[in-house]
């Protein structure tokens, strides 16, 4: 399933702005196959342009967001956050940032590890200072409720996309069956004619054998019971008639609700 396919991009990235600029909190939302389909949100330089821009920094975060679940530590002791989209039981996509600390951050932890990813103790520290500071119980709070939101709007994008083509499908439908019905009448209407012939032919075998006489007395009673199954037959044609009309009258009425 591709969340592109029936959600609002260009909404889902309004949001996603909004709930960063009200919070503080990175977000960026990924689909099933882990490509960014909207653009970042409040990320930080301590996040993309340090820590992600050597190749040790890198791979330690990848590492993070390929393993974090829910709202989680990263390796640098930022909190980010990593929520699936899921669409009658499958995973189309994520919500995923973060990239706030919990608390005063820790300088000779934060320049431990700048060491170790070779990067300038000083520029780091000076990037750190800059991340929001958020409480743990804050971020938890927001990053679910983003969650709960996003999970809300593409389940709704996606049913209203859905009842969309259903609804495509069933006036194309009615269509089709209404010129069916009509095909339906119109073989009714043959036989119906059929029926009021072969009454004609069998009125007319009745007066034919009665002129033979004692000859003819046979053939009479088969022209008689002739008559008599086209009768029924024409009484058949009219009830297939007459259904065939109302179920054309319903499918009429179906195609004809609005709301």
């Amino acid at each position: 399933m591709d969340i592109k396919a029936f959600l609002d991009l260009d909404m889902l990235q309004k949001i996603q702005d909004l709930f960063s600029d009200a919070t503080g909190l990175a977000a960026i939302a990924v689909d099933s196959q882990g490509n960014y389909i909207t653009k970042g949100s409040n990320f930080t330089d301590f996040c993309m342009k340090y820590t992600r821009g050597v190749e040790e920094g890198q791979r330690r975060c990848v590492k993070c967001d390929n393993e974090g679940a829910g709202t989680y530590f990263c390796h640098a002791g930022l909190m980010d956050f990593a929520s699936d989209i899921i669409v009658e039981g499958e995973k189309v996509g994520a919500i995923i940032g973060g990239q706030v600390l919990p608390g005063t951050p820790d300088l000779e932890h934060i320049r431990q590890i700048a060491r170790e990813l070779g990067i300038n103790e000083d520029r780091y520290i000076e990037a750190v200072q800059t991340v929001p500071v958020r409480s743990e119980k804050m971020i938890r709070s927001a990053a679910n409720l983003l969650s709960l939101f996003v999970n809300q709007l593409v389940n709704l994008e996606y049913l209203r996309k859905l009842n969309s083509k259903k609804i495509e499908v069933f006036d194309k439908e009615i269509e089709g069956s209404l010129e069916e019905i009509k095909k339906i009448q119109a073989m009714t209407r043959d036989l119906q004619q059929v029926a009021t012939m072969e009454r004609i032919l069998a009125l007319n075998a009745s007066v034919e054998a009665a002129h033979a006489g004692k000859a003819g007395l046979g053939f009479s009673v088969v022209a008689e019971e002739i008559g008599n199954l086209s009768q029924r037959s024409s009484n058949v044609y009219q009830e297939i008639f007459d259904l065939v009309g109302s179920v054309q009258e319903s499918i009429t009425n179906m195609s004809t609700v609005k709301v």
